[in-house]
C-alpha cells in the first residue's frame, strides 16, 4: 500500500509498505483524507528526532475491521495519545501524558500518511453523516483550539491577544471570539489576516497590553511577543510546537507574577459539535495525492493535505 515513510532525515514516498494488521482492542482505517499538520513539519525539522515511521495525524477515514462491530463502515475521525493504560495519567483522565504513551505519526506509531492504519478504539470518534470529510478533517485541530477554554476561564470581559495568522491561529481565533471576548490578532502575513478580520482586530506590529496572550506562531519568538504584551499577572497560553529551543528570562515572569500554560490536545466531541452545527468557518482543503507529497509540503495555501479516496 501507499505510504510516506520517514526514516529520520526525509520522507519516502512507497507503494509497497506492509499494511497493518489490528490487534485487540484497536480498529484498522481506511484513510479517506489526511492533513498536514505544522507539527509534520517540525518532526521534518527534528522535533521528534528518534521517530521512524509514517508520518501524519488529521485525518478522516472508514473503518473496515474492529471488534467494535458498531465502529465497522463508520467514517471516523481520531485522538493521537495512546496511554499505557496502568499509570496514575491513565486512570485519572490524563492520557495524552503517559509516560509510555505512544503518539500516531510521532512515537512508536505509525501514522495516517498512508492507505490503511490502526488506532485504539477508545480514541475513535465517529463523524456525523451531516458533515463533508473536507470539514470533518479539521477536527484535531479544532480539538486543540478547544483545550484552551478546557484549562483556562477566560471572562468575556478579557481582552484577548493570539499571535500567529496559521491554521491553528484561525481555529483558536474563531473559538475564543465565541467567548465575546475583546479579541486581537497579531499576524504578519496580509493574505492569511484576511480570514481572522470576521472574528477580532488585526495588528501587524502590537503595542497594547493583555490580559491573556495565546501563542500559536509555531516559533521560538512567539513567547518573546508575548512576554512583551502581557500585563502583569496575565496569563500566555503557548500552542506552539517546534524543533528547538527558546532562550527566555524566567525570571521576569516570577517578578511580574505571569501565568504560563501549556496546551495542546483537546476534545474531540465538542469539535465535532461545532463543526457540524458550522459554527467554524474553514478555508478549503488544498488536496494533493500522497506521490506528490513534496508539492503538498512546498504548497503556501492554507491548509493542505492527501485525498486518498
Amino acid at each position: 500500500m501507499q505510504a510516506l515513510y520517514f526514516d529520520g532525515k526525509e520522507p519516502r514516498y512507497q507503494e509497497d509498505y506492509q499494511k497493518p494488521q489490528p490487534k485487540a482492542g484497536h480498529s484498522l482505517i481506511r484513510v479517506l483524507m489526511s492533513a498536514i499538520c505544522n507539527t509534520d513539519r517540525e518532526v521534518l525539522r527534528g522535533y521528534r528526532p528518534d521517530f521512524r515511521g509514517v508520518l501524519g495525524h488529521e485525518f478522516v477515514g472508514i473503518v473496515e475491521e474492529s471488534d467494535r462491530k458498531e465502529l465497522i463502515g463508520k467514517r471516523v475521525v481520531g485522538e493521537l495519545n495512546e496511554g499505557c493504560g496502568h499509570c496514575i495519567y491513565c486512570r485519572s483522565g490524563r492520557e495524552k501524558h503517559c509516560p509510555d504513551r505512544k503518539v500516531i505519526g510521532m512515537e512508536g506509531l505509525d501514522g495516517t500518511f498512508e492507505e490503511y492504519f490502526v488506532l485504539a478504539n477508545h480514541l475513535i470518534h465517529v463523524v456525523p453523516d451531516s458533515l463533508p470529510t473536507e470539514k470533518a478533517i479539521y477536527t484535531e485541530p479544532l480539538a486543540a483550539a478547544l483545550e484552551i477554554p478546557n484549562q483556562l476561564h477566560i471572562r468575556p470581559e478579557d481582552n484577548v491577544a493570539v499571535i500567529g495568522d496559521g491554521r491553528l491561529a484561525l481555529l483558536i481565533t474563531e473559538v475564543i471570539s465565541l467567548l465575546g471576548v475583546d479579541l486581537t490578532v497579531i499576524g504578519k502575513h496580509p493574505e492569511k489576516l484576511k480570514y481572522f478580520s470576521k472574528y477580532a482586530k488585526i495588528e501587524r506590529n502590537e503595542t497594547d497590553s493583555y490580559e491573556v496572550v495565546i501563542d500559536a506562531t509555531g516559533s521560538p519568538g512567539g513567547i518573546e511577543l508575548a512576554r512583551q504584551i502581557v500585563r502583569k499577572k496575565g496569563t500566555i497560553v503557548l500552542k506552539s510546537t517546534y524543533a528547538g529551543s527558546a532562550n527566555i528570562d524566567l525570571s521576569y515572569f516570577v517578578v511580574n507574577e505571569i501565568t504560563i500554560v501549556g496546551s495542546r490536545c483537546g476534545p474531540f466531541r465538542p469539535a465535532l459539535e461545532l463543526l457540524n452545527k458550522g459554527l467554524v468557518e474553514l478555508p478549503e482543503i488544498e488536496l494533493w495525492k500522497l506521490a506528490e507529497y513534496e508539492n503538498a509540503f512546498a504548497s503556501k495555501a492554507f491548509k493542505v493535505g492527501f485525498d486518498f479516496r
